[in-house]
């Protein structure tokens, strides 16, 4: 009797366990076909991606320009945005060319004059896109100001126009330890000051809105045609254009306090350390365009 149940005992565990071996199995195979699904998709999208570049290679020795967004296509006949996303894209082309020189200056350890020479190249670099922003503010202002010479991970922190040279600056601080109390003093009043011109544009930016808003729906919104009433739009519009003029002045004064705080802040560091906050500050960025390539290119259901 004991060993029959003995026997019966080891029969169930062996079913039991044989059970379990069979799921086992079938969680493999899913897990499997899960994966292959996965890679074939990452593949799929790795292939839509190089098509895209070899598209966008072909436009450019066409004549044509797509923006880093892959959301526009532009001609490079036409107006001043036009031209702008072009000069951006060859901006960026020699920006990033500089960058390479400057982290291979940093990495062999180059000696402070032949770094200094690479930093300051650099920064008169900075000043010719902040030159390139002015012009077409003059052109398009709605342009710079929407951000769609930007990729879309980078228009997500777009302040009218660029970036925030106060969040910059946290974002640097902990790049750049150690500093001296000299240096923290002064980087900490630099961001201060860039927080405080920050928040007096946005209150402009605001109250602009608010005075355009107030303009546009002054007096009757309907649709009447009479002489009255097209004289009334007519006003409206000339108001409203004359205070959308004032949008760049706005554009200029954030560009130059960036272009202001970029110096500041070169003056306060270390060529040594300029060259790493310069890198720290391209590798953000180069990090929001890559995740936005990353995002565009994710697979769909």
């Amino acid at each position: 009797m004991l060993l029959l149940q003995l026997l019966i005992q080891v029969t169930d565990q062996r079913v039991i366990w044989i059970k379990r071996l069979a799921q086992n199995r079938e969680a493999a195979r899913k897990s499997r076909l899960r994966k292959k699904a996965y890679v074939q998709q990452l593949e799929s999208s790795r292939l839509k991606l190089t098509q895209l570049e070899q598209e966008l290679q072909r436009a450019r020795q066409q004549g044509i320009f797509i923006s880093s967004s892959g959301d526009q296509i532009h001609s490079l006949g036409g107006n001043g945005a036009m031209t702008f996303d072009v000069e951006y894209g060859r901006w960026l082309e020699e920006h990033n060319r500089q960058i390479n020189e400057l982290r291979m200056a940093v990495n062999s350890h180059a000696g402070d004059a032949e770094l200094r020479i690479i930093v300051d190249g650099v920064m008169a670099h900075y000043d010719e896109i902040f030159r390139l922003k002015s012009n077409v503010a003059k052109a398009d202002v709605f342009h710079l100001l929407s951000g769609m010479w930007k990729t879309p991970a980078e228009r997500c922190f777009l302040w009218l126009g660029g970036f925030r040279s106060s969040e910059l600056l946290k974002l640097l601080v902990n790049q750049l330890e150690p500093l001296t109390e000299q240096q923290l003093v002064g980087v900490s009043n630099l961001q201060q000051s860039s927080q405080q011109a920050e928040d007096a544009l946005s209150q402009g930016m605001e109250a602009l809105q608010q005075s355009l808003s107030e303009t546009l729906s002054t007096g009757s919104l309907g649709s009447s045609g009479s002489t009255g009433n097209v004289a009334n739009y007519m006003g409206q519009m000339a108001m409203a254009m004359g205070k959308l003029g004032t949008l760049e002045g706005f554009i200029c004064q954030a560009d130059n306090l960036r272009q202001q705080t970029l110096q500041q802040m070169h003056r306060i560091l270390t060529t040594r350390q300029s060259a790493r906050a310069l890198l720290a500050i391209h590798d953000y960025f180069s990090r929001l365009r890559a995740l936005s390539s990353l995002w565009l290119a994710r697979p769909r259901e």
